[in-house]
């Protein structure tokens, strides 16, 4: 503790304006008012408070955190006293196996880190926080009374340990080289990881800016700040990330991919990594693949009775092919995996071709494009091709050469399984045939075409019923004599005041007969279709799935709005 004291003071010392009496006096302040020696010292204008936070970061290496962005765990309530929350000016943030990870305005307060691990039973990790961060967090975790419901938010979640699985030898190497340094580093690594789990987040966004580090998690299709890293451990962070993804750490001027795999209270999670140079330095993006969401089948993922009776009849045909369209972002792979995690059989060979491979599931045949050393979409599902499949997917049609030999391999006995960016179901038909394929092999292959967009649900917990102005239902061409009530979130700590907790399908599913082949070989164009489907033959079109969701109060009109649209 001393040496750590006395870094402080040469480094305060090293300031303009700051002399070795001036601090003299402060510590004798210190020893008669018996209260912090930073508070001391901004009390008596030697340092400012945004400075003293900042030259404590710098100089001890602590990660600091932005507590105003930041979601605490609510049962640490239970562990940690409000008294002596407050008398030690520090906030529990979060708990993951046998460590506690606490805010905390003086780290050189050694009694508050030896009370709390003393009390709590638990290691101690500290970040910085504001003074006045700090207390307002304070009062807000422990003040209201109406609050208390808030801790039912993290019932039945326990994240306990992360344990990284598939880098484990690199992360021995990691942990010997320099341990008691990079520690810090492992534990924040770990700890906005653990966060992004708990807070359903799909990806991690880490972005080098010119003075830190800033972390945005993408929950519900939105992306939220949630803490800063010093600029001073932000090299390190990446190399931490670097190395239990797998990715070379000599190499910093070009793109780089990487993917590494945790456990998490006893559960697979795996995580696809993308670094990207910048002119700041390198940005992290690390999407959360969690493949126990596969699993629970296409009624689960939010999808109507309706579309879920479509799919499971169209995938049970021998061959053909079956496309999901809609843009990035929509959940087409997510999709595609439930329906190839339900086909997954002993008796069923199934190929997949992606760019990049996103879950990595037992009993299929996974195969990543390379373009660059001449694996594309096309080549490789030609190597696939003599592979005997019977269930063929490819992550994306792309060209010609791509849609050609997937509509061939479709009309020879192979079940096909594809994306296509378009925006509604008809326009997959016409856009294959724009691609420059015959008509009449689109028309023989396609079984089923599956157009969804992800909107997102009004939280439970802060649902309340509201009034939409007349003119505005009247211009979106509501029906007069369908009476809908509106409704809409009013934000509360469980949806962290967004009004919205989770997400669902929207679907809009063209099935392929006769009449709609006939119709393509005629020429006819994707409003035709898509008008003969919808009168005919009854299909749900976007704006109509998604009117049948506002009725049903799963989501707001305002999210109606932005997801589909009036045709």
């Amino acid at each position: 503790m001393l040496s750590i004291r006395q870094k402080i003071m040469d480094a305060l010392l090293a300031m303009p304006g700051v002399s070795a009496s001036q601090l003299e006096t402060a510590q004798e302040a210190q020893r008669i008012q018996k209260v912090s020696f930073g508070e001391v010292l901004v009390a008596q204008g030697i340092i400012s408070e945004k400075d003293l936070f900042l030259l404590l970061v710098r100089e001890l290496h602590i990660p600091s955190i932005n507590l105003a962005k930041f979601r605490m765990d609510p049962q640490l309530r239970e562990l940690v006293p409000e008294r002596l929350a407050r008398q030690y000016n520090m906030v529990p943030i979060s708990l993951m196996g046998d460590h506690m990870t606490v805010a905390i305005s003086d780290p050189l307060n050694v009694f508050a880190v030896d009370d709390l691990r003393d009390l709590t039973g638990k290691g101690i990790d500290i970040v910085m926080g504001t003074p006045l961060q700090i207390r307002e967090a304070l009062d807000k975790f422990y003040g209201a009374p109406g609050e208390d419901t808030v801790a039912d938010v993290a019932k039945g979640i326990d994240i306990g340990d992360l344990e990284i699985m598939s880098a484990s030898a690199d992360r021995t190497e990691f942990a010997e080289t320099g341990a008691a340094d990079q520690a810090p580093i492992i534990r924040m690594v770990n700890l906005v990881i653990k966060e992004a789990i708990q807070q359903r987040a799909s990806d991690i966004h880490m972005e080098p800016t010119e003075t830190n580090m800033r972390v945005r998690y993408r929950v519900d299709g939105v992306l939220l700040d949630v803490l800063e890293i010093p600029r001073e451990s932000r090299n390190s962070v990446v190399v931490r990330i670097k190395i239990i993804s797998r990715i070379d750490i000599t190499v910093n001027q070009v793109p780089q991919d990487g993917r590494f795999r945790m456990r998490v209270s006893g559960k697979e999670v795996d995580f696809r990594v993308s670094i990207l140079p910048t002119s700041h330095g390198s940005k992290i993006v690390m999407r959360i693949l969690d493949k126990a969401k596969l699993s629970v089948g296409l009624g689960h993922l939010g999808f109507s009775q309706q579309a879920v009776t479509l799919i499971d009849e169209a995938i049970v045909k021998p061959f053909g092919m079956i496309l999901v369209t809609g843009p990035t972002g929509s959940g087409k792979s997510t999709t595609l995996y439930s329906i190839i995690s339900k086909l997954n059989t002993i008796d069923k060979n199934i190929i997949t071709i992606e760019d990049p491979v996103e879950y990595l599931v037992d009993g299929l045949t996974q195969i990543e494009a390379r373009s660059e050393i001449g694996l594309t979409f096309a080549a490789g599902l030609r190597a696939v091709l003599r592979q005997s499949p019977d269930i063929v997917m490819v992550g994306e049609i792309r060209d010609n050469e791509t849609a050609d030999i997937a509509i061939k391999a479709a009309l020879t006995g192979q079940l096909v399984l594809s994306t296509l960016h378009t925006n509604d179901a008809a326009g997959a038909m016409t856009r294959l045939v724009d691609m420059g394929v015959e008509p009449f092999l689109v028309a023989s292959c396609l079984v089923l075409i599956c157009s969804q967009r992800l909107a997102r649900k009004i939280c439970p917990h802060c649902k309340k019923e509201v009034e939409i102005p007349e003119e505005t239902l009247q211009s979106l061409h509501l029906p007069a004599d369908k009476k809908i009530v509106f409704f809409e979130g009013q934000g509360c700590e469980r949806c962290r005041h967004t009004g919205y907790l989770g997400r669902f399908g929207l679907t809009e599913i063209l099935v392929v007969d006769d009449a709609i082949r006939e119709m393509l070989l005629q020429g006819k164009s994707s409003d035709e279709i898509r008008d003969y489907a919808r009168s005919v033959k009854g299909m749900k079109l976007l704006w109509d799935d998604a009117l049948d969701s506002l009725a049903q109060g799963k989501t707001t009109l305002a999210e109606v709005c932005r997801v589909a649209s009036f045709e």
